[in-house]
């Protein structure tokens, strides 16, 4: 990788999302060499991707260059890398771009969306895990509308206006209700030609309610949100299959559609290398103690969504949200500078619960924060100003913040461009008769 060799002990740092970023901000002042790898040079605000999807906001304004932490900072080096796997015993690392050793090792690589093992459904549903994704689901939905003013057909119009979200956690929700709003207030601006009525957003979840992570109170509130959108909510619904046109649910019921976003859940994005005893087999998250160190190891350390801390407290790990991620490398830098002098009197980690929210289209959002619980317009604002101030860059808030007082004061997004068309592979549309 043409990293210079050092008297300093190497630290190398895999993955630039909440943790890994939170964790070089400390590192860099210490006396190692500090290497980040990442597959992209930038960090992704994730929370706000549906909003790119939707043309709510453009895709640079969540995303802050990772090279901008190693301005004038001495023994502090970026790699645009993909890891392929890790040599734990001989203490190297393997990529695309070559090998690299080193003294410590904190692997903070995130999630991937989890198909459950079904091949068709990730072959052709929509994911929305990286800003790529969220670009291409907006060219799709765009060029859903731009091919439905051209079709005479009404089914073929419906079938390209009938939009499937499966999952309905906090991002089905979220995305739920944006496309919704875009049907609100954008379609009839946009697309006069097109009979609105003829559009339709079908959120699917396999357990008895939305929000299954957050309290009844929240689920219940969204619920009235989205219905209130004409949002139509199938529960206790489950997905089989999806062949790029039709898909089809454990219970019979089939939806015709160009467009299924696959929001169901995530798997831990592991590193090949390490004995299966390291991990856990169906979340593929890394076992770590209460000091993020994996299990065996005492110089590899694991953050956030790919780490499994079982306590007492929560006996299935951590919830796979920003807030553990940050905490977690905000302990583990705080504990470094004893690592390094080889003391083992560390500080455990222990998770404070900041609390969880959801945004269900304009003035419309649900918060839990420890025993209160929010909904409406105070909910929303709450959750407009966490994110807000969770963005890495004063640019970034800047622009989301004129962003959101855009769409809010004109009942429009001003994002609405197709800057790159995306290739439905291998599909077409249905005929009338096939429909």
């Amino acid at each position: 990788m043409n990293v210079p060799k050092s008297d300093l002990p190497r630290v190398v740092v895999i993955g630039g999302g909440f943790a890994g970023l939170n964790l070089v901000k400390k590192l860099r002042e210490l006396p190692i060499q500090l290497v980040m790898i990442n597959k992209h040079n930038y960090h992704a605000f994730q929370p706000l991707l549906y909003q790119i999807s939707t043309s709510g906001i453009e895709s640079d304004s969540i995303a802050y260059p990772l090279r901008m932490f190693i301005k004038k900072q001495q023994n502090f080096y970026f790699r645009l890398a993909d890891v392929k796997e890790i040599d734990p015993d001989n203490k190297i690392i393997k990529s695309d771009i070559g090998d690299l050793s080193y003294d410590y090792l904190i692997i903070n690589t995130g999630t991937k969306t989890n198909y459950f093992g079904n091949k068709e459904i990730k072959k052709h549903a929509m994911p929305m895990k990286t800003i790529p994704q969220a670009l291409n689901l907006r060219s799709l939905i765009l060029q859903n509308f731009e091919r439905a003013t051209v079709e005479k057909d009404i089914e073929t119009q419906k079938f390209l206006l009938n939009f499937v979200i499966v999952g309905a956690g906090p991002t089905g929700v979220e995305l739920a209700g944006a496309i919704a709003e875009f049907k609100k207030s954008v379609l009839p601006l946009d697309f006069p030609d097109l009979d609105p009525n003829l559009m339709q957003i079908n959120l699917l979840e396999g357990a008895d309610r939305v929000l299954p992570p957050m309290s009844e109170h929240a689920s219940k509130k969204s619920t009235k949100f989205l219905k209130e959108l004409s949002v139509q909510i199938h529960t206790n619904t489950i997905v089989t299959s999806y062949d790029g046109k039709l898909a089809t649910t454990k219970d019979g019921k089939e939806f015709a559609t160009r467009t299924l976003i696959w929001s169901a859940g995530v798997i831990a994005n592991r590193i090949d290398g390490f004995n299966e005893e390291c991990s856990e087999p169906r979340t593929r998250r890394y076992f770590v103690n209460e000091f993020n160190q994996i299990k065996g190891f005492k110089d590899v350390f694991a953050l956030g969504d790919v780490a499994l801390m079982i306590s007492d407290d929560y006996p299935r790990g951590h919830p796979q949200v920003a807030q553990p991620a940050i905490q977690q490398a905000k302990n583990l830098a705080k504990n470094f500078p004893k690592i390094l002098k080889g003391e083992t009197s560390l500080k455990p980690f222990v998770y404070k619960d900041k609390g969880s929210m959801a945004t269900i289209g304009r003035n419309k959002a649900v918060a839990d924060i420890k025993k209160l619980q929010f909904g409406g317009f105070f909910a929303w604002f709450i959750w407009m100003f966490v994110h807000l101030m969770s963005l890495v860059g004063f640019r970034n808030r800047l622009v989301i913040l004129i962003s959101w007082i855009y769409n809010y004061t004109n009942y429009n997004k001003g994002s609405r461009l197709i800057v790159r068309r995306y290739s439905v592979t291998k599909r077409r549309i249905r005929t009338n008769a096939e429909l």
